[in-house]
């Protein structure tokens, strides 16, 4: 009997129900442009549906990421997800109000949350159902959800409190066994691990039709072919949607056609679900419209080892703290910010947990080490040992490192504040949260009054014009 269906792929939303600025590469390089909502993703979703039965997915980093959503800890979504039509998610983020608060979303949603490899400590138990069966009409579709794998190894401590995780390469081919034996006419596994990951796990493991993959934020224009199991990613914020046209005969997939699709400024906005939204904003729309900066250029995340936008927060902590080096994570989400004003709003955007600025005394050898190993956990060889986003932004330092090299023998020259690294001597470190400085590395951790968000305001009210800058901070030789 042959099927016909389409399959709808969310991911990496991280909050971003409005419409946003968002950045895309032209042949000048980067530019950004309106493009994202739900009032649009929705257009979307309902026209897909009138062609064809339409199942949605949703890869996680849904319930946090804006200073609407980690207000709210991820209530404000709620109605809006539900309203999307998303018939199961996994996690990563959304986690970051701890486990029992994500269980209470669950609990809200008209959807299950699944992840084969997050486990209880206490009982070696799953804390969330590993996969559910999706029907419609006479389709049947086996979803099996794979949560970060990241969570307990370099998140805060508390997004895993009573939980450790594994990598789910153990466990998915018994999960793929047990859909194949209810015989479902598609298995699907919905993975937050990041795409290389998610490659190199479905090389390994058979039985899989399609991978929606998230994490990494890659917009694949085209799907990635593993044997027989189809992958792909569709980018982040709201700002894009996947979908898989897909006709099955006898549980096997004759026919395939694959779409990356922009929610464009000029999709019509659903009306219900605009109003939806503005419900969902409202109580925070006057104080975010507050203009506390300005800048001469685009401020992003877009690029893999340095970025204007992260620029911009190191220099305010430095600036805080006059230290001679900051750190901060490499976080892959945040919406660009256009020349010209700055709200308080896109500081949220940036860090939107609003994380205390902290110092440190960090040797040099330390410091070399702590760069080492990030550059592993951004670049391993072997997916499975990537740990993290992108490389970790630092201020005050020159690193000249080679791709390809072994774990720990990366960096060819370091040198801080002009001068070759002198690996005895200490120096004084400024940083925001535990992906800027483990706490393993360094004496005199001090997390200070002052957070993220106060100190770069303090630093924009003294400047006329903030000067969008890269420093070549990282150099790829």
């Amino acid at each position: 009997m042959v099927k016909e269906l389409s399959i709808v792929q969310i991911n990496d939303v991280h909050g971003y129900i409005e419409p946003h600025l968002e950045h895309f590469y032209n042949k000048e390089g980067l530019i950004v442009d309106e493009a994202g909502g739900f009032s649009r993703m929705k257009t979307i979703i309902e026209e897909i549906q009138k062609e064809r039965m339409t199942f949605i997915f949703d890869n996680g980093d849904t319930f946090h990421g804006t200073y609407e959503a980690v207000n709210s800890e991820g209530k404000n979504l709620i109605p809006l997800v539900n309203e999307l039509g998303i018939q199961a998610m996994t996690f990563h983020w959304d986690i970051g109000y701890g486990p029992e608060k994500l269980k209470a979303i669950g609990e809200e949603l008209n959807y299950p949350i699944l992840a084969i490899n997050a486990y209880e400590k206490e009982t070696d138990e799953l804390y969330f159902k590993p996969y559910t069966i999706v029907k419609q009409e006479d389709i049947s579709i086996g979803i099996i959800g794979i949560a970060a794998t990241i969570i307990d190894k370099t998140m805060p401590a508390h997004f895993s409190e009573g939980l450790y995780f594994t990598l789910g390469n153990e466990e998915l081919p018994h999960y793929v066994q047990e859909l194949q034996e209810k015989e479902v006419d598609l298995i699907v596994v919905l993975s937050h691990l990041g795409f290389p990951q998610d490659v190199k796990m479905m090389q390994e493991v058979g039985g899989v039709d399609i991978c929606l993959s998230g994490h990494t934020h890659n917009r694949l224009s085209e799907p990635v072919q593993i044997d027989n199991t189809t992958i792909i990613q569709s980018g982040s914020q709201s700002s894009f949607i996947g979908k898989i046209d897909v006709t099955v005969e006898d549980k096997k997939i004759t026919e395939l056609d694959h779409s990356l699709m922009t929610i464009t400024k000029d999709i019509p906005e659903n009306s219900k679900m605009k109003d939806l939204v503005q419900k969902a904003v409202a109580l925070y729309k006057e104080q975010l419209s507050e203009v506390v900066g300005q800048t001469d250029g685009i401020l992003h995340r877009g690029w893999n080892v340095e970025s204007t936008m992260d620029n911009l927060l190191l220099e305010a902590i430095q600036h805080q703290t006059n230290s001679e080096l900051a750190f901060s994570n490499g976080w892959r989400y945040g919406a660009p910010i256009d020349k010209g004003p700055i709200t308080l709003k896109q500081l949220y955007q940036m860090i939107p947990m609003d994380p205390p600025v902290s110092t440190v005394e960090l040797t040099g050898r330390e410091i070399y080490e702590m760069l080492e190993e990030n550059i592993e956990n951004t670049y391993a060889a072997n997916p499975y040992d990537q740990m993290g986003g992108y490389l970790k932004r630092a201020l005050g330092l020159k690193a000249f490192f080679k791709v390809e090299n072994p774990k720990g023998h990366r960096i060819q020259k370091l040198l801080i504040k002009g001068e070759p690294v002198d690996l005895d001597k200490h120096y004084s470190v400024s940083y925001v949260t535990n992906q800027g400085v483990p706490n393993k590395y360094g004496e005199n951790h001090k997390k200070l009054e002052v957070h993220a968000i106060e100190a770069m305001r303090n630093f924009l009210k003294e400047k006329e014009v903030y000067h969008a800058t890269l420093f070549g901070t990282f150099e790829i030789i």
